[in-house]
C-alpha cells in the first residue's frame, strides 16, 4: 500500500521531533520533510508533493493561512496552534483537523483515524485554500465552474458563491489541468465539466451555455481551438 507522504511545518524544532515521535507508530505514513518557516515549506511542497500537511498556524513573518494562500493545489492539512482561537478560525474553514499544543496523544490518535478514513476513499480532488474578507475556504477545483479576471485578481465561482483569489488568469492558465480549465477569451477560464450546451453564432464565435446559468462567448481563436477539441 502507498505511505501517505507528510510535511511537517512549525518555526519551533521541538514542535516538529514532537509530532514525528507521535508518527513513528503510523507505518502507512512517511515524514518527506520539515520547514521552518513557509518560505521553504512552499518550497519543499512543490517539490516534493507532500499528501498532508502538519502545519502551524502562527509563525514568524508569513502564517500557515498566508502559505496555503500562496498555493494553487493545496494538501489535504491538519493545523497545529498553540492558540485557541486560531484553532477555532482552522476548524470552521474545514480543515482535515486542528491538533492545539501540547498534543494529547489520543486526540492525535483520532486525527490520524480521519485521515486514514480519507485515504480509504481514495479520492483525487486538488483543492485551493482562499481568504477573502475574513472567511477562509477550502474550495475543491471540481466544483469552479468559472474563473473572471478582475484586474490582480482572479474572481472563482463555486456552488453559488464567489470569492477573489490573488493570482492572475495568466498563472491560473499555466498552473490548472487543461483536461478541464479552458480559457475561452481573455477574461475567463471555465470548467469544461459544467458545459450545458455550445452554439456557433453568424460570426463564427462559440456561445458557451453553463449549467450554472451564464451565457458565455469564447473569442474567435479560443472558438477555434475549442472545436478542435473536439467540444462541438
Amino acid at each position: 500500500m502507498k505511505k501517505l507522504r507528510i510535511l511537517i511545518i512549525d518555526d519551533e524544532r521541538m514542535a516538529r521531533q514532537e509530532v514525528k515521535r507521535l508518527l513513528i507508530p503510523y507505518l502507512d505514513m512517511e515524514v518527506i520533510g520539515e520547514a521552518g518557516n513557509a518560505d521553504d515549506a512552499a518550497i519543499q511542497i512543490a517539490e516534493k508533493h507532500p499528501d498532508l500537511l502538519f502545519l502551524d498556524v502562527q509563525m514568524p513573518e508569513r502564517s500557515g493561512f498566508d502559505l496555503l494562500e500562496s498555493l494553487t493545489e493545496v494538501p489535504e492539512v491538519i493545523f497545529t496552534t498553540a492558540f485557541d482561537e486560531y484553532a477555532v478560525k482552522a476548524f470552521e474553514v474545514n480543515a482535515m483537523d486542528y491538533l492545539t499544543k501540547p498534543i494529547r496523544e489520543e486526540r492525535f490518535a483520532q486525527a490520524m483515524e480521519k485521515v486514514r478514513q480519507k485515504q480509504a476513499q481514495q479520492t483525487n480532488d486538488p483543492q485551493i485554500f482562499i481568504k477573502d474578507r475574513q472567511q477562509y475556504h477550502f474550495i475543491k477545483w471540481s466544483k469552479v465552474h468559472l474563473i473572471e479576471s478582475m484586474d490582480n485578481y482572479a474572481r472563482l465561482y463555486f456552488e453559488e458563491k464567489n470569492v477573489f483569489l490573488k493570482s492572475s488568469l495568466n498563472q491560473l492558465e499555466e498552473k490548472l489541468d487543461p483536461d478541464i480549465f479552458f480559457r475561452i477569451n481573455r477574461s475567463q477560464i471555465i470548467n469544461l465539466q459544467f458545459i450545458k450546451k455550445i452554439n456557433i453564432s453568424l460570426n463564427g464565435r462559440l456561445q458557451i451555455s453553463m449549467q450554472t446559468g451564464e451565457e458565455l462567448e469564447a473569442s474567435d481563436r479560443q472558438s477555434v481551438k475549442l472545436k478542435s477539441m473536439g467540444r462541438i
